[in-house]
């Protein structure tokens, strides 16, 4: 079979191999004119085997002046110093969440991409974060083996459950054999609901769930609150707390808890997060508690805002009228709130219209009105002070009875009087 030319070694060149078997001459070629570019970095043992091939090789002074000039610099290849490649630094295993904290904001502080964290901890891009929960950043945190924990006995019928890392109410709703509408309706929660490690929630009877979950670390109960001051007292959530609890507990009613710490029926909160429990509302004759905190709410707001006080008045007149001072959940068509705000002529959402802070405020109107230019509070009537009482909350309201504000009058001076 005839030779390829192009694979022909030159005679002269053909003394560099003597004495080489045939299998290493054809290796040597190969590494003398196949190496990759990064085969500086082989390990010591290939380069001691290297270097012997090469002094095996006869000095380039000594080579007959027809070897091709290209062979010195591939010899000068082979014998090339191994060059370290440098390593980018790599993020630690795992993270502890600070207070201020967001996922973006820490995947950027490591060099991760955002998508890369969430996927590594089972998050959404609406899932929320906590101080003190550990987020992995490393696959390799992430497959790491977790040591093994005795499983708590789950109930097979209604009973609580503690939630555990991880869950979500589908999820448990599912290893319980029971629908998730069934957990939510349970607990008062819906959709949008937020739930975390250590909340203690019922789930209605079902199947014991197929697989059991470890248990969850044990919190203390929390002390007995002191009495609140004049001007309200701290208070730290504990896991399973909930702001209606706390209310209850301090004889206070949810709205002025969430007033106080300027939350809202859909704001979260978290173990170790310190609020403010305002002090229990005065008795005044004539009114519940809840009406006497919903009057509080109003008075304390229009004053931050600085109505004077026949405006705040006019509000807690408007407020009786339209729902006996209570954050009504129903009324006329779409009304609902303590003002009877309608969604559907701008006035915000139905969660919006319950929130009675909120609802407050756009009552009020002016440069702090959440609805902006969308409706006309009592401050962005022209002349409202020179108006009757009726009239100024007539222009606010556009009640189908306008008279009926009247009878009020009055009495929203003497609750004001007292809540001074």
């Amino acid at each position: 079979m005839r030779q390829n030319s192009s694979t022909r070694i030159p005679s002269g060149s053909r003394a560099i191999f003597a004495g080489v078997p045939v299998a290493v001459a054809g290796s040597i070629a190969l590494t003398l004119t196949a190496a990759p570019a990064h085969a500086a970095t082989v390990d010591a043992s290939a380069r001691g085997a290297a270097a012997d091939l090469t002094r095996s090789i006869r000095p380039l002074a000594a080579l007959p002046a027809h070897v091709p000039a290209a062979a010195p610099a591939v010899v000068a290849v082979v014998a090339a110093p191994a060059t370290a490649v440098p390593t980018a630094q790599t993020a630690p295993p795992s993270y502890t969440v600070v207070r201020g904290d967001t996922v973006s904001r820490i995947a950027s502080r490591f060099g991760l991409r955002t998508a890369d964290v969430l996927a590594l901890n089972g998050l959404g891009w609406s899932s929320v974060i906590y101080p003190g929960q550990v987020l992995k950043l490393s696959a390799a945190a992430a497959a790491a083996p977790t040591a093994p924990t005795t499983p708590a006995p789950r109930s097979t019928g209604s009973g609580a459950y503690t939630v555990q890392r991880g869950d979500t109410i589908s999820s448990i709703a599912k290893r319980h054999g029971v629908t998730t509408n069934a957990v939510l309706s349970a607990n008062g929660l819906g959709w949008s609901s937020i739930i975390y490690p250590g909340q203690r929630i019922s789930v209605p009877g079902g199947a014991a769930p197929a697989a059991s979950t470890p248990p969850a670390p044990t919190t203390p109960a929390p002390a007995p609150p002191a009495a609140p001051s004049a001007g309200g007292a701290a208070y730290t959530i504990v896991a399973g707390d909930t702001i209606s609890a706390i209310a209850k507990r301090h004889g206070v009613s949810v709205n002025a808890v969430l007033a106080a710490n300027g939350l809202g029926a859909s704001s979260i909160i978290y173990p170790g997060q310190t609020i403010t429990v305002p002090a229990a509302a005065p008795s005044i004759p004539g009114l519940t508690a809840e009406q006497v905190a919903n009057a509080q709410l109003i008075v304390r707001i229009g004053r931050e805002l600085g109505v004077p006080d026949r405006g705040i008045a006019i509000a807690l007149g408007t407020a009786m009228q339209e729902s006996s001072l209570r954050n009504v959940t129903w009324g006329d068509r779409d009304s609902l709130g303590l003002f009877q705000q309608r969604p559907s002529y701008g006035w915000g959402t139905e969660a919006e219209v319950q929130d009675a802070a909120r609802a407050t405020r756009a009552f009020f109107g002016g440069a702090g009105d959440p609805n902006g230019p969308r409706t006309r509070g009592l401050l962005d009537v022209p002349g409202w002070q020179g108006l009757t009482f009726t009239q100024a909350a007539q222009a606010v309201q556009i009640s189908a009875y306008p008279d009926a504000y009247a009878r009020w009058e009055a009495p929203a001076a003497s609750w004001l009087a007292a809540l001074r």
